[in-house]
């Protein structure tokens, strides 16, 4: 199992991966997320993290840095889209991604790291607590778009 930051050849990989998080999402095609994956490989402060095993990508998660004006200067993170391919599961494959990720911003000084599920799952925030996230700890909010309304 080899843990290492996604390259501009894994992107198919990883819209596939993309399925077994978001199964009712259509999948778009690689031409169409391709402007998206390049902008993404490009900023220096995301961290497209994936896992590697027998030559599969078997799950991936994302890290973004954010500079920061509090707390010393020291930024914090966010890791968005964790995912593994549900034959890989319960291995312990995950965990060891999201070790990586939180290695990953504790040395880049990061003074925190923010981590948010939509899953209510016993089994799924055992899953981040045991990664090392702590549930309680802060509310979160989240704003979507009001379908229909234009937004300026």
């Amino acid at each position: 199992m080899l843990i290492r930051e996604a390259t501009e050849a894994d992107l198919e990989a990883i819209r596939t991966l993309n399925q077994h998080l978001h199964p009712d999402d259509p999948a778009l095609p690689c031409s169409d997320l391709r402007s998206s994956w390049q902008a993404m490989l490009a900023n220096p402060a995301i961290h497209c993290l994936v896992v590697e095993s027998s030559g599969q990508l078997i799950a991936t998660c994302t890290l973004i840095i954010v500079p920061n004006l509090t707390r010393s200067a020291r930024p914090y993170a966010l890791i968005e889209n964790v995912v593994t391919h549900a034959d890989h599961r319960r291995k312990g494959v995950g965990t060891a991604l999201l070790k990586a990720a939180l290695d990953m911003a504790w040395s880049q000084g990061c003074y925190k790291v923010m981590l948010m599920t939509s899953s209510r799952k016993e089994e799924t925030l055992r899953f981040y607590e045991q990664a090392g996230f702590a549930r309680g700890l802060k509310t979160a909010f989240l704003a979507r778009p009001t379908p229909g309304r234009q937004h300026t």
